[in-house]
């Protein structure tokens, strides 16, 4: 007989721990299934490692800004082993804590790759599981273009298993994967060439984000080509990058295609079960993350919608709520969420985009920007600016977009996505008292 269960989790990462434990503290006989390293992408090959590689790139760049503030450094290099060493043993000791807590509130954790038999029976190898109801949150995979010698690339996840510093690397793509990645092999000593299929970065955010960020690049001494479709990756050892329009582009120890990702959903057997995704793995779902079967939900980076690991933690525990919690209305609002970019000035945004706002609202916007050197940088060779933008709505000037690209962009932007979020105006804004002297307070003293 197949084990039952009320509830079984597919995916190990931070939306399915996030619902299968919350389901578990209501009484739900929970399973979670899960065939690599829990955690999921944020933890094993995501935010965490990210942020560490981002910490080391920080430190690069303070060490350089040292002799600027009186300091005599001598920098004898960097040992990107032992840092990815050090890594690495904090990632598993990450693993063992969510298997710890899982434990803890009795949810059984199943390894191996889960398929479904029917819409109420899944196998992991020869094991047996049926449940009243399935969370799907298996996230998504980096893309590989298909073209010829694309093997020869690595994606995001390779980059955490690099065990030596390209000299020369190229990576492939204008979202936030390339902005990142870019940030640190620079600031490590790397350099850099960025191919781009259009004319600037992140083309899905505001503008003011990513001109800014090329210009940034830019006076790091990243090189940007504009225009570039990759046709072939070619050579062995030093790659060759061909463009579709003739352009070579060589020498490069490392190709990195970050070009997006796509739902992890092709060896599920969905087709068993009747849910549906789209032309790129992804599974449509509804306010409440439910399928297109009702006792079927998804959650998180495989549903295609915000892919950031809040977003999936909220939505897992905001579902086991309403399933196991008596909430019935219970949902994520998946308007106004905040995100970072981990950039080299990092980047913070919530709301929409001063385009979208004139799109949707036409002449109701008025728009408030700022652009200056913060005072860190008034006495370093590195000049570095920030830029800010308010995009407000309508004659109160409800704030409606906020966004910043800058030092301490990343840990300003929570606060002011709350007051965001609770309705904020540019009065209010104006009638808070600056905190001086910060970055933060160009937000509150804008003209």
């Amino acid at each position: 007989m197949p084990d039952s269960f009320d509830l079984i989790v597919i995916g190990g990462g931070s939306g399915g721990l996030a619902a299968a434990q919350r389901a578990a503290e209501y009484g739900a006989h929970v399973a979670i299934v899960e065939s690599h390293r829990l955690g999921g992408t944020c933890v094993n090959v995501g935010c965490i490692p990210k942020k560490m590689m981002w910490n080391a790139a920080a430190v690069a760049e303070g060490l350089h800004d040292a002799a600027d503030y009186g300091f005599d450094v001598e920098l004898k290099g960097h040992d990107w082993l032992a840092l990815k060493r050090k890594r690495d043993a904090y990632i598993v000791k990450l693993n063992e804590i969510y298997a710890a807590n899982l434990a803890k509130r009795g949810v059984t954790l199943v390894r191996g790759h889960a398929r479904f038999l029917s819409a109420n029976e899944v196998t992991i190898d020869s094991r047996k599981l049926v449940a009243e109801r399935f969370v799907i949150a298996t996230g998504g995979r980096p893309l590989v273009p298909d073209v010829p010698g694309a093997a020869r690339g690595i994606t995001s996840d390779g980059f955490f298993d690099l065990e030596t510093r390209p000299q020369r690397i190229a990576v492939v793509g204008s979202g936030y994967v390339t902005a990142e990645l870019s940030g640190v092999f620079r600031a490590l000593g790397s350099d850099v060439t960025i191919f781009i299929r259009h004319a600037r970065l992140l083309r899905h955010f505001d503008v003011m984000l990513g001109e800014a960020l090329i210009t940034e690049m830019g006076k790091a001494g990243i090189t940007i080509v504009t225009e570039a479709t990759p046709a072939a990756l070619e050579g062995e050892g030093q790659l060759t990058l061909r463009l579709a329009d003739g352009r070579r582009n060589g020498d490069f120890d490392c190709v990195l295609w970050a070009i997006g990702r796509s739902g992890n959903t092709h060896d599920l057997g969905l087709e068993r079960c009747g849910v549906q995704v789209d032309a790129n793995g992804f599974i449509a779902t509804d306010r409440f993350q439910n399928t297109n079967v009702p006792h079927i939900h998804a959650i998180g980076d495989v549903t295609g919608r915000e892919a950031l690991t809040p977003v999936a933690i909220a939505a897992g525990r905001r579902l086991s709520d309403r399933l196991y919690g008596g909430r019935p209305e219970r949902h994520l609002d998946y308007d106004l969420i905040p995100t970072v970019i981990f950039s080299h000035p990092p980047i913070g945004t919530v709301g929409i985009s001063e385009e979208q706002a004139r799109a949707q609202f036409g002449a109701e916007v008025q728009v408030f920007t700022s652009d200056f050197l913060p005072l860190y940088h008034a006495l370093t060779t590195r000049k570095p600016r920030v830029a800010m933008k308010l995009v407000t709505h309508g004659a109160e000037r409800r704030i409606i977009g906020c966004h910043v690209i800058g030092a301490g962009a990343d840990e300003m932007l929570q606060g002011f996505a709350v007051a965001i979020r609770m309705g904020a105006t540019k009065e209010d804004f104006d009638d808070t008292v600056a905190i001086h002297p910060t970055s933060a307070e160009e937000f509150v003293t804008m003209p």
